[in-house]
């Protein structure tokens, strides 16, 4: 709906937080009226995005989207109230209160003045969550505050302290939605293939079917990805090829944390699964550029100016310096190796990671550490865990060590020792690392695993303990230590941090860690997580989400997990723009990222080769069996790719737990396993290697026709 400036209650004159609760005004001649402020908010200049008009700090909602808890339980009466900014124009944003949408149209003036916003009728939960976004057209509002009202009856009792709401900002994002880009493709994605034999068997056909249905949203996937690629390319520095870190603010830069560690690595996985020539040219030539320039301190790199042809500051500091290679590493190089195996930017990983290892700056009492940062040590855990198995090289785990007695054996225990603690994308890593240590002692130090697993059950036990709401669901921050929670907003990188749980469920069989995650994945299916606005309703915070959901899925099947991450999905791809650059900030490579892992879940791990647009391949498993759905508008000839297990064959890992940036696997092939690849139309049958599989079976499609497979693994002999 829309309300006008008329439309709502009357403005009133501002109250502040720590005035007295009850207060009386009137204002466009309406009678005085009794309001209780419940909670209240104000933007400080400290805000993150915050400018200042007329000496009062704002935020802008056509660059950041607020996202608000107010742990207030909704009643009737109750009043949104926002400091409104004007320049003598009218604005407009859309407000979100618990799911529930309204686009709000104000102004006139100069300067702030209150505007209010009835909560909508039917809203009935433990707590507000309100989000504050631009709208797709319009001059965005730029808000100075927010508070909650109790008016007329509602306001009761005048004693109440006003409650301080909990403020999350994220990127821009528009409800409702700008016009769905790539509408020409629509019907290819949206439309049915026509089965050209149905199977007798009722529920063989239904599965055939959803096959089918997975292959349409495996097409979208990975041709959004692929318009990613080229929009974000678009905007390459025409000297170096390399991207900018954003496309709004630090459009001149390269940097190792962000451009590179988020954005470009999911453009090489993109051109990988669709472009080949491009993988081999282009993006091995950003790398090789990027390593030539960017190298500073020996091979680690360091922020590049595009203007200056050189690097942005003269003054080396080896903290941020760690930091970049830290992100790039773990965030985007590991993922790489994971999928790739041996390559070029297993090479750059390698180099990076054993400089770090050899500049650590930090000392401790079990060895010099890298860094201080919650975030940094827990990246480096992760990465050196696992490429201590792929290289087999004992240094890693060494150095792995020094951080576990550093966190577990001292006086930097998580849960025990901090007051702080993170739950989100920037304190989640640590959790994670930690548990993926604990895995690599249990299988090659097991007296260090048991060092280790009093202080990793204590962790664990206390997120659960204070970190999560009723459904399993963890805030962004806590006191640990205290016992609070200090930021009530909910992380969208819940999953991340119960990979960590499921992790050592696997290790040590506690079954509690594993309900832990099967509660969480059930809360999934809830009306209220359907359109929940992770991180300010941004395509990030669906991006994590969704991953979290899909890995734990790979583990845990929990109905409605299924539907939840199809909607969310959707919310997701809704976000891209026509020319194929999604929010324009290198966050935009985690769209890609998990449009990905959507797309190889729905073909169960398959792909093709050459890739083109009009390809459709979808998979479900139907007992033992996979039965595959591939349809092309043109007639088309190529390979269908296997997957193997990855975590074996490319990482030597003795289990696959799970982990953060992991493309999860489905169905795979052993390399010296036969498999018997039915052609069902055709009546044809053939038996092939696992690893002539994962080279790829020769495939033949006919325009419109779809092929269907059978593969069974054959019978030991």
């Amino acid at each position: 709906m829309l309300l006008t400036a008329a439309a709502l209650a009357a403005p009133v004159t501002a109250t502040a937080a720590s005035a007295p609760a009850v207060q009386a005004a009137e204002a466009a001649g309406t009678p005085a009226e009794r309001q209780v402020v419940l909670a209240a908010m104000a933007i400080a200049a400290d805000t993150p995005e915050a400018e200042a008009y007329r000496g009062t700090p704002y935020v802008w909602l056509g660059r950041a989207t607020l996202w608000l808890v107010i742990p207030v339980a909704p009643a009737p009466g109750h009043v949104l109230e926002l400091d409104w900014g004007a320049k003598g124009d009218t604005r407009q944003a859309v407000v979100v209160i618990n799911g529930k949408e309204a686009t709000v149209k104000a102004g006139g003036w100069d300067g702030f003045k209150p505007v209010r916003v009835a909560v909508p009728a039917g809203v009935a939960a433990e707590q507000y969550e309100v989000a504050l976004q631009r709208t797709a057209s319009g001059k965005a509002a730029f808000l100075a505050g927010v508070r909650l009202l109790a008016t007329g009856e509602a306001a009761g009792d005048a004693g109440a302290k006003p409650k301080t709401m909990s403020l999350e900002v994220g990127p821009a994002a528009a409800v409702p939605p700008p016009p769905a880009a790539f509408a020409e493709m629509r019907p290819l994605w949206d439309t049915p293939t026509p089965p050209m034999s149905p199977c007798a068997d009722a529920e063989r056909e239904a599965a055939f079917r959803r096959a089918e249905a997975n292959a349409r949203r495996w097409a979208e996937a990975l041709y959004r990805c692929r318009r990613f690629v080229d929009g974000w390319l678009g905007h390459a520095d025409p000297g170096t090829g390399l991207i900018p870190r954003n496309l709004s603010r630090d459009t001149a830069i390269w940097n190792a944390k962000d451009a590179a560690a988020d954005n470009y690595p999911f453009m090489v996985l993109t051109c990988a699964l669709t472009d080949r020539a491009m993988f081999d040219g282009r993006m091995r030539e950003m790398l090789a550029t990027e390593r030539r320039v960017t190298s500073r301190l020996g091979p680690l790199p360091d922020t590049y100016a595009f203007s200056k042809q050189g690097f942005a500051t003269e003054k080396i500091d080896l903290a941020d310096i760690l930091f970049g290679s830290s992100e790039y590493v773990k965030d985007g190089l590991l993922p790489l190796t994971e999928w790739l195996g041996p390559s070029p930017w297993c090479d750059r990983m390698l180099e990076i990671l054993d400089a770090m290892g050899e500049r650590a700056p930090v000392e401790s009492p079990h060895g010099n550490i890298v860094s201080t940062s919650v975030e940094v040590n827990g990246e480096m855990l992760q990465t050196l865990s696992r490429i201590h198995f792929m290289t087999g090289d004992a240094k890693y785990l060494d150095w792995a060590v020094r951080l576990g007695d550093y966190y577990l054996l001292g006086d930097h225990h998580p849960t025990r020792d901090m007051t702080s603690l993170r739950l989100d994308d920037h304190g989640c890593e640590l959790v994670s690392g930690l548990t993926e240590l604990y895995a690599a002692c249990h299988f090659v130090r097991p007296e260090k695993a048991r060092a280790y697993r009093q202080g990793v059950h204590a962790m664990l036990d206390r997120v659960l303990a204070i970190g999560t709401n009723a459904d399993g669901f963890m805030y962004t921050t806590i006191d640990p230590k205290g016992g609070k929670v200090v930021q009530q907003a909910l992380s969208d990188n819940w999953g991340y941090n119960y990979n960590g749980f499921y992790t050592v469920y696997l290790v040590d069989g506690v079954e509690r860690y594993r309900q832990a995650v099967v509660k969480a994945l059930g809360s999934l299916a809830k009306p209220e997580y359907l359109r929940y606005p992770w991180e300010g309703w941004g395509s990030d915070g669906i991006a994590d989400c969704v991953e979290g959901a899909l890995n734990l899925t790979n583990r845990e099947p929990v109905e409605g997990v299924d539907a939840w991450i199809d909607a969310n999905i959707a919310r997701m791809f809704g976000i891209q723009k026509a020319d194929g650059v999604v929010e324009g900030w290198h966050g935009d490579g985690n769209f890609a990222r998990t449009a990905i892992l959507f797309a190889l879940w729905k073909s169960e791990g398959c792909a093709v080769r050459p890739w083109r647009k009009d390809l459709r391949v979808g998979a479900v498993r139907q007992g033992e069996a996979l039965l595959v759905s591939l349809t092309a508008e043109e007639a088309w000839e190529g390979r269908l790719l296997f997957d193997v297990p990855r975590h074996r064959v490319h990482m030597k890992l003795p289990m696959d737990w799970p982990r953060i940036n992991q493309f999860p696997e489905w169905f795979t092939v052993e390399a010296e396993a036969s498999y018997t690849v039915r052609d069902l139309a055709a009546g044809a049958a053939a038996t092939h290697t696992g690893r002539a599989m994962a080279e790829g079976v020769p495939i033949r499609l006919e325009p419109g026709r779809e092929v269907r497979l059978e593969v069974e693994k054959d019978n030991d002999k």
